[in-house]
């Protein structure tokens, strides 16, 4: 009973569309009509600025770490691995936008790595930081970076449970940013700027 209030407490937690909520309350606007139209902090930071985006992405975050370390806690590593998990398929299709197009996992995806296999979290985190320092695209950085995840996970002798979750994290990225990588090849895709607020559509 535990595990599974555990898992659902996960989805629940990440159905909360915290750059949704958050744009509603600061400029009464959907910000699903904005940029690549996700509910994540990378397109908030695209279009309302730094600041709402940071505090989307830490909130995002937090809603992939609080479930998984509380399962890793309470029960077991599959099961913190299973309500990050759950957190972000929340995330993607949150149950308060009725199911509709979320946010990209990226942020959510590292707050379950950070409570499930912390050190293979820090060099993937420096691989984002690295490749959104040099080209700019929250995108390409996050795709790197999902890339990167399982070779983390099974360099650092991680288990089984893991590598699988790694795995399944990375696709599930990759696939999310297919439409990021079609503006790519157009040259179309919106780079971050570092200051100021963008509102790019």
């Amino acid at each position: 009973m535990t595990f599974a209030a555990i898992v659902v407490g996960g989805y629940l937690l990440g159905s909360c569309p915290w750059g949704y909520w958050l744009v509603r309350l600061f400029h009464g606007e959907d910000v699903r009509g904005r940029g690549s139209g996700a509910t994540g902090g990378s397109n908030v930071w695209r279009a309302y600025g730094p600041k709402l985006g940071v505090a989307v992405i830490v909130l995002d975050v937090l809603k992939g770490f609080v479930p998984a370390l509380v399962g890793v806690v309470y029960v077991s590593n599959l099961c913190g691995i299973l309500a990050g998990a759950a957190a972000m398929a929340g995330h993607a299709r949150p149950l308060f936008l009725g199911f509709s197009k979320g946010g990209k996992m990226v942020a959510t995806a590292g707050g379950v790595l950070l409570a499930v296999a912390p050190w293979a979290a820090l060099p993937v985190g420096a691989v984002w930081i690295v490749t959104f320092a040099i080209f700019r695209y929250p995108s390409v950085a996050s795709i790197v970076s999902a890339v990167a995840l399982p070779f983390a996970a099974v360099i650092l002798g991680y288990d089984t449970s893991v590598v699988v979750f790694t795995v399944v994290a990375a696709v599930a990225i990759v696939w999310l940013h297919r439409g990021n990588l079609r503006r790519l090849r157009a040259g179309t895709e919106n780079r971050v700027r570092l200051r100021g607020t963008a509102h790019q559509t």
